[in-house]
């Protein structure tokens, strides 16, 4: 899903997951046990990052379990409260306590479904936290080189999902058989929101904000009022004033010890109609709204879970890019062998700081080498500069003469003048 650059991390979600962290720290704990201390810092940082691995399916995991657990509770509230009503009753007929017997068997059979369903359900979410436990304990020095190319392509599949290629996600978890290490299932339930709110409908996202009430209240959300507002705006596009009001009077008046302003703005919309001339009012009927409504769901939807904000591609990256970036990788002769002088790259690396370079480093143009005091520059007659290594193999092949491979000039070796650097 593709999202404006934020702070990573899930600071916000105030759930904590100590059985995930210990799981974390086991595995790590015994992959270094068995790692030659030439890999120890390696393999060390690259643990460090798994969090998401396991906060997610754990997050899913809890989810289910409450979930099922007030679906129970419903059922079994109903099925006593029936009970309550047979035993209230003087002196029932026989057809009338067959009926409400019938009834009753007939609501526990579907209780005992619904049960045997979630545990199915459970079973396999915990399933999936096993399996990722179980790989984050299997890599080690000697399977390293595998393991990272397992890795990278979870990330890949994250990077999909997020971007709405859910098909070609579904096909690459497949064809790797890593299903249980990457978050389909999650982003399919996702998908369900995003696409009713590009369709416009707020109905699905409504659903979503009462299955995770309390969470979302925990961390302050203002997503759900966020939608109430649209659904408002909607209905005074429509010119239903009326249902508008009453509208208001259900669903937004309870936010108005907190949101006072902009529910305030929101109502004077009842005075203008939606072709209204007025910048601060016509605003809230651009079609950029449910735009937004999408980024916002986004957001809110990777803090549920603890999801880092940006995608875990996007990431690394950028940290890769990060010991890249110089102030010549933007000018207009940066060198097409830098990633940096492709405007995808440029555009990603565009909010990272320059790396910090305590010594300047020349690279000859030749051979992609070092120049330094044991491979020291040579400048041409015209300006240029080469390693003596490239330059000498050059005149050894050409009875001694030179050609500049940028401008073509030819010269003798004899011309060169030896560049120091202070």
């Amino acid at each position: 899903m593709e999202i404006d650059p934020l702070p990573n991390g899930s600071g916000s979600v105030g759930t904590t997951i100590p059985e995930a962290a210990a799981a974390t720290t086991t595995a790590a704990t015994a992959a270094l046990k068995t790692t030659p201390s030439s890999k120890l810092s390696q393999l060390t940082e690259s643990l460090k990052l798994e969090h998401q691995l396991l906060r997610v399916p754990f997050e899913h995991y809890k989810k289910t379990i409450r979930a099922n657990h007030r679906a129970v509770e419903k059922e079994v509230s109903a099925v006593i409260s029936s009970v309550a009503d047979v035993a209230d009753c003087n002196e029932p007929s026989k057809e009338d306590a067959v009926l409400n017997l019938t009834s009753l068997v007939s609501r526990l059979q579907g209780l005992k479904r619904k049960l045997e369903e979630g545990s199915r359900t459970e079973n396999l979410q915990a399933q999936r936290c096993r399996a990722r436990l179980d790989h984050l304990e299997s890599v080690d020095a000697e399977n390293l080189s595998e393991w990272n190319n397992v890795r990278l392509k979870r990330i890949l599949v994250d990077y999909m999902l997020r971007m709405s290629y859910y098909d070609t996600a579904m096909k690459l978890a497949e064809s790797s058989n890593i299903q249980d290490l990457v978050d389909i299932d999650v982003f399919q339930e996702a998908k369900k929101v995003i696409d009713a709110l590009r369709n416009q409908e707020v109905g699905p996202a409504l659903a979503w904000c009462v299955d995770n009430k309390s969470r979302l209240k925990k961390s302050k959300s203002k997503f759900e009022f966020q939608l109430r507002l649209q659904e408002f705006i909607e209905l005074v596009r429509a010119e239903n004033h009326m249902r508008a009001i009453l509208y208001a009077r259900r669903h937004l008046a309870i936010w108005g010890a907190t949101h006072l302003k902009e529910l305030q703005r929101v109502m004077a919309t009842l005075a203008f109609r939606s072709n209204t001339g007025c910048a601060k009012y016509k605003v809230l009927f651009e079609p950029k709204q449910w735009d937004f409504l999408v980024d916002q769901f986004k957001q809110e939807f990777c803090r549920l879970y603890g999801m880092t904000l940006e995608p875990l591609l996007n990431i690394y990256l950028q940290a890769g890019l990060s010991a890249l970036k110089t102030p010549y990788c933007y000018e207009d002769d940066c060198t097409k062998e830098d990633p940096l002088s492709q405007d995808s790259f440029r555009k990603l690396a565009l909010p990272l700081p320059y790396s910090k370079q305590h010594h300047s480093k020349l690279v000859c143009y030749i051979t992609k080498e070092l120049m330094d005091t044991e491979n020291p520059p040579q400048v041409l007659p015209n300006g240029y500069v080469y390693s003596t290594k490239a330059l000498k193999e050059m005149a050894e092949k050409n009875n001694g003469t030179i050609t500049c491979p940028r401008t073509g000039l030819v010269c003798n070796y004899s011309e060169l003048v030896k560049a120091y650097i202070s």
